[in-house]
Order: structure tokens, then sequence, then C-alpha cells
């Protein structure tokens, strides 16, 4: 049996560097709702910017699920 260890140390770096790439657009998703929700407790009026940077994380996050189970699932090719 011959292994590609080049290519194995590949696919290893970029599977790293997307799970911490989603694992941080998410947490940033967090801080969002967090500052939404401050906002709204402290009466200022609603914190547009941070319901807006917790959306877009999401759905990045959402984005980026959807695609592995694309990839994943066969029916879907």
């Amino acid at each position: 049996m011959n292994l590609d260890w080049t290519a194995l140390g590949q696919v290893a770096a970029v599977s790293l560097a997307v799970t911490v790439a989603v694992v941080t657009v998410f947490a940033l998703g967090v801080l969002g709702l967090a500052r939404y929700e401050r906002a709204r407790e402290e009466g200022a009026g609603t914190s547009t910017v941070g319901g807006a940077q917790a959306g877009l994380c999401f759905v990045a996050c959402a984005a980026v699920v959807a695609y592995g189970i694309y990839l994943i699932v066969p029916q879907f090719h």
C-alpha cells in the first residue's frame, strides 16, 4: 500500500484551517448577538449592527455546513 503523504498533509491542513475559520465566524456571530441583546436590555434602541453581524455570521456558517453536506451526499450531484 502506497500513501501520498503530501496529499494527506494538505487535506489535514485545509481541514484544520476551515474548522478554525468556521469556529471564528460562529464566535463573531455570538458576539454580535450578545451586543444586540445588551442594546435591547439597556433600552438604547436596537443595535442593528450587532443584529446584522450575527445574521451574516450565522448565514455564513450555515452555508459552509450546507456545502459540506452537498459534497458528502452523492444524490445531490
